[in-house]
C-alpha cells in the first residue's frame, strides 16, 4: 500500500472515530464552558488573569537573555545597546501587565460599569448575561 493511502485510511479512520459518539444510539452530546465565564467582563477577567501569570516566566527568561547578552557584549558598544533595550522593553511589558486590571477596572467604571467584589459586574438595565435591554 502506498504511503498516502495510508494516511488517507488514517484520516477517515480518525474523522469516523470523532464523530462516532455523536451518531450512536442518538446521543446527546455536551460540551461544558471550560472557562467559566458568564459574560464578557468575566471572560476579560479570565484573560487578565492567564496573560498575568504567563508573563511572570517570560519577563523572568527575557530579563536572563538580557544578562547574557550583556555578558557576551565585550564591550561592543551595539550589543550592549541591544541589552539595553532588551532590559527596557521587558520592564515596559511587565509594568503593562502588572497594571492591566487596574486599567480595566478604571475603564469600566468610566464606562458606567460597576465592579463588585467579586470582579466587574452587568451594566446598568441588564438583568442577565448576554441580554441587553431593547432601547
Amino acid at each position: 500500500m502506498p504511503m498516502m493511502r495510508i494516511k488517507k485510511l488514517i484520516f477517515v479512520l480518525v474523522i469516523f472515530a470523532s464523530l462516532f459518539p455523536l451518531i450512536t444510539e442518538g446521543q446527546i452530546v455536551e460540551i461544558k464552558n471550560p472557562i467559566e465565564a458568564d459574560n464578557f467582563w468575566e471572560l476579560l477577567d479570565a484573560l487578565i488573569d492567564v496573560i498575568f501569570i504567563l508573563s511572570i516566566p517570560v519577563g523572568t527568561i527575557m530579563f536572563i537573555v538580557a544578562g547574557f547578552y550583556f555578558i557576551a557584549a565585550a564591550g561592543d558598544p551595539e550589543k550592549i545597546t541591544t541589552a539595553k533595550k532588551m532590559v527596557l522593553y521587558t520592564l515596559i511589558g511587565l509594568l503593562i501587565v502588572f497594571c492591566a486590571k487596574g486599567l480595566v477596572i478604571l475603564l469600566l467604571k468610566a464606562l458606567g460599569v460597576g465592579t463588585g467584589p467579586s470582579g466587574p459586574s452587568l451594566p446598568p438595565g441588564v438583568d442577565e448575561p448576554g441580554k441587553f435591554p431593547i432601547m
